[in-house]
This record gives C-alpha cells, structure tokens and sequence, in this order.
C-alpha cells in the first residue's frame, strides 16, 4: 500500500482551494475505512464573522443524508413485525390523503421516492402539516412508475415512524441508531440548544438571483427543524462511525435482508447506472465501481456522503454553503491510488466557468424591439457587448451564461437553438425580453389568453428554504424561474392551474389568485402560498 500521507496533503490542499474559489466559510471532512477512521481535516471558520476557527467538535446540519436513518428504522420496525412495506400508507394513516387517480401509495414507494408526491415547500420545521397539506396537493404519476424526489414523503414517513413506534423522532433516533453507534456528538433534531455547537451556516448576499463570488457571505437564516428528510446536525468524525456502518453491511443496526433493501436498486433514476434504494443513491461507475451514499441541503449548509463498496472506504464532507461540490471528482481516483499503491494524480486546476469551448455558436447580434445585444468571442471565451461596456460571460447551464453587471444579474442570458440541440443558435433570452439574431426564422407574434397577463413577476414567502420566484413571458409562454436561474415552462390545466417542474410527470402545480388591478398578488404552488412582490 502508498504512503498515504502524500494522498491526504493532495486532498487537503484540493479542498482548501476550493474552500476559498467558492466562498464556502468552513469545510469539515472525514475518511474511513470499515473500522477506523483514516483522516479527518478542517477548513476555514465556523464564524466568518467574528472569525472563530472551524475544530472537529462544530456540529454541522447533514440535510436530507438523514433520510436513511429515517430509513434504518422503519426497516427495523419491518424486522419487529409492526410494519409492512407493501401496505397502503392509509393502513396505518387512514386520515392520509392525496388527490390521485392511482392505486394506493405504499410505504416501499414513499422510501424510495417513487410515489409521484410534490417534492414539498418546508413551510414548516414540523412534519405534521407538510404530511397535511398534501391533501391539496395532486400526484404526477402512478406509484413505482418513476422515481421523483419528494421530502414532502419522508416527512409523511415520519409521522409514521411516530404512529408506529410512539416516540418523538428525535427519541427514536437516539434510541435505535445513535446510542448504539456511539455517535455521541450528533442531535437527531435542531433546536436552539443545537445552535450553541453549530457552525454557522453561510449563504451568498442576494437571494433571488444568480449568485457570484463577488456578492459576499452573510449568515444563513437559522431555524428549528425536527422533519425526517433531513434534521440531524452531527460531526465528520460522528458520520464517519456512521460511514463504517454502512461499510459493514449495516451491522450492528440491520439484518443482512434488510440492509439489502437499504441499498437496493429499487427505482433507477433518469441519470444512467443511478438508483435510489430506501434513503440511499446508488451509483455504478464506468469502471464497474459501486457507490453508495447521498447529499444533503439545508439553509446555510450542504453534505456528500459516499462510500466505496470494493474499496472499503467511505467519505463524510460537511460545508457550510455556498458549497465545494467540485471537490468530489477528484476524491474518489486520488483515494483510489493511494489504496492500491498506484501513483497518485495530480490535484487538477479549478475550474474555469469563464472557458466556453464552443464559443462561435453563439457570436452575433440579438434584437428585442429597439434594444441590441452584441456577442462576441475571443481565446475560447464569450464576451457581451452593451451600452460600450464589455462583459465577460461565465458559463452556468448548458446555454445559459451569467453577465456579471447590474444590468443583467437578475437573470441568466440563455441562448435557444433552433429545431435539434444541435441546430445553429437563433435567440437570446433574459428575463421577459426575447433576442433574435439573423439566423431566426421562426414567428414572432404569439398569441396568450388575456388573463395570463396578470401573472409575471416576482412572489415571496418567508419559507427559509423556497424563498421566491419570478414568473415570466417567454415566446407567448409563462415560465417559472428559480433565483439561480433554473426554469421551465409552464403548462396550462385549464382549470385555473400549471404544472410546472421536470416535465409531463411532475406533481408541481402553480396557480394565481387575489387578481387587482390587472395582477395575481398571490401564487399558491401546492398548497404554498407566495406573494408578489415589490421588487422587479
């Protein structure tokens, strides 16, 4: 076996650089093998502001890499005989409801996120009323039909976890996985007591757009939470006891059957060779290798758990937000060739989001009405032309770019093709101003029923988690935007409502109401109310 010294400097000086490029305030991390653990490394501060140094005794929110433990111990109850993981949820929640025109969603179909359910809003740090408000709530899809990510479900599962076994979760939790792992320095739920060990979570100034490493940190919006998708704050090291877990096969917790459907293949997720079993992912790699684990998010702080099952080795990394998931290629071939005795590689060079390879495709002028934007491109880099001001583009999405200036930083500037992903690029959107260059050839009048014009704009809602959105006009169509600039098109029900989300089987759905004056001052998106709002 290498020197694994040398390994672990690559990796440590890796994370640091990634740790600074990015912002994060404060990174922990741990690596073990099936008994021990190997590393353990801290990174930056617990509190940027007062400039408090990170130790391995900060407590960090590990999000939805709870969701197994949620999942260990409704198996464990599936061993006791108290559960059946077949059965409707009904049979043991008969006041549960949902509108649906499907059979009955199962336990098996909650844990593996394959019950069609709305991902849910968190408007509350209770799981009672998110398993509640789902009776307002459609699904999208019949139960074991495709797998779509729902931490609405998993706090339904804990109200079931409480029915069954007549405990508060963070009782069962103690009882049934930390006490017996010895994780000693984990709380299974948030509370303020939990504060006074916590880093502090971070997040970028603005919050309703884009973000960039210019905009600065603040302290992240601190809440009380005790839902079963994701409510535990633990160590690296704590988490690294429970990496070993999973190592060995989910000894002391699981029988060999029932560890097996933790880590099934239960749904395949649309990404290849990727499934969901009951609260873990599963991965196989091209070269064969199978990884198990999960990521967490949570306000102000986010998570990567993964475990190599031939090599025997796990890793724990906790961060409070913006985040350094860039980190993670490079982890698994540099551990990789430390255990097998192979050289190591060499710690590659940040990422360039500014490096666009296929720049000439999208170089040209782009009209909206009188307004012009010019593109241009130089050294594989793509430059916006406005007002005789230069900018250079950063590249976000495939086809959308930030600008950073006042001017365009609400939104992403995402370019359209015509016909084929591969077609010549014709238009230039941001926000509600639609660009075309010469190449369009396509209409340019569209048609939209009348009352659509209320509905453009910006909503809040105090919600910590879905802060607020933007609604726009696209080509005649109504598009929802998330603040980082994801979005998609809206499709009209003609019943007062849109879906919304990652195509024909999303549960998503958005309707306006409270119409004054020619505007929704309100949008509920499943069951969850947004207001609009006076900024633009």
């Amino acid at each position: 076996m290498a020197n694994l010294t040398e390994a672990w400097a690559r990796l440590d000086r890796h994370v640091e650089r990634h740790r600074l490029a990015t912002n994060t305030p404060g990174i922990a991390l741990a690596i073990t093998d099936k008994e021990k653990v190997l590393h353990t490394a801290v990174f930056g501060h617990a509190d940027l502001a007062w400039q408090v140094p990170l130790t391995a005794d900060h407590l960090f929110e590990i999000g939805s890499v709870g969701k197994s433990f949620t999942a260990i111990a409704l198996l464990q109850l599936v061993e006791e005989g108290k559960l059946d993981l077949h059965k409707p949820i009904t049979h043991y929640l008969p006041w549960f409801k949902v509108q649906s025109r499907y059979e009955p969603i199962t336990v098996h179909h909650l844990l593996c996120h394959s019950a069609g359910l709305t991902v849910g809003a968190d408007v509350s740090g209770d799981m009672r009323f998110a398993a509640w408000v789902l009776r307002e709530t459609e699904t999208g899809f019949a139960p074991g039909e495709h797998h779509r990510y729902s931490n609405a479900g998993y706090k339904l599962l804990g109200v079931l976890l409480q029915t069954l076994t007549g405990q508060s979760y963070a009782e069962t939790m103690t009882e049934r996985i930390l006490r017996p792992l010895q994780m000693t320095r984990t709380d299974p739920v948030i509370t303020h007591e939990t504060r006074k060990r916590l880093a502090q979570g971070g997040a970028y100034w603005y919050d309703d757009r884009p973000h960039h490493h210019t905009h600065g940190i603040v302290p992240a919006t601190w809440l009380e939470t005790a839902t079963p998708d994701g409510c535990l704050a633990s160590t690296a090291e704590d988490m690294a006891i429970y990496l070993q877990m999973l190592l060995n096969g989910g000894a002391p917790l699981l029988t060999p059957e029932s560890y097996a459907l933790l880590t099934s293949r239960a749904i395949e997720l649309e990404k290849d060779k990727s499934y969901y079993g009951y609260g873990l992912h599963t991965t196989v790699e091209e070269n064969g290798t199978i990884l198990i684990g999960h990521g967490g998010g949570m306000v102000g702080y986010s998570t990567i758990m993964q475990a190599d099952m031939d090599l025997g080795i796990g890793i724990i990394a906790l961060m409070t937000q913006p985040g350094t998931y860039g980190t993670w290629p490079y982890f698994w071939p540099l551990l990789q060739a430390g255990m097998n005795g192979e050289p190591l590689p060499e710690v590659p060079p940040l990422p360039d989001q500014t490096v666009v390879k296929n720049c000439a495709d999208y170089v040209g002028q782009y009209q909206c009405g009188e307004k012009v934007l010019e593109i241009t491109a130089a050294d594989d880099h793509l430059f916006l032309h406005v007002n005789s001001e230069t900018i250079l583009l950063e590249n976000r999405q495939p086809e959308h770019f930030y600008a950073p200036h006042p001017d365009f930083d609400l939104f992403l500037l995402h370019f359209g093709r015509e016909g084929e992903k591969d077609g010549p690029v014709v238009e230039l959107f941001y926000g509600n101003d639609w660009y075309v260059n010469g190449r369009y050839n396509g209409p340019t009048h569209f048609d939209i029923p009348e009352n659509w014009l209320a509905y453009p704009g910006h909503y809040r809602s105090h919600n910590p988690w879905y802060t607020n959105f933007r609604i726009i006009l696209r080509k005649g169509e109504l598009w929802h935007i998330w603040p980082d600039g994801s979005g998609t098109r809206m499709v009209d029900l003609e019943d007062g409502r849109f879906r919304f989300g990652d195509g024909e089987h999303s549960p998503e759905r958005l309707q306006f109401d409270s119409i004054v004056n020619g505007e929704a001052w309100r949008a509920i998106w499943s069951g969850n109310a947004f207001y609009r709002f006076f900024t633009p």
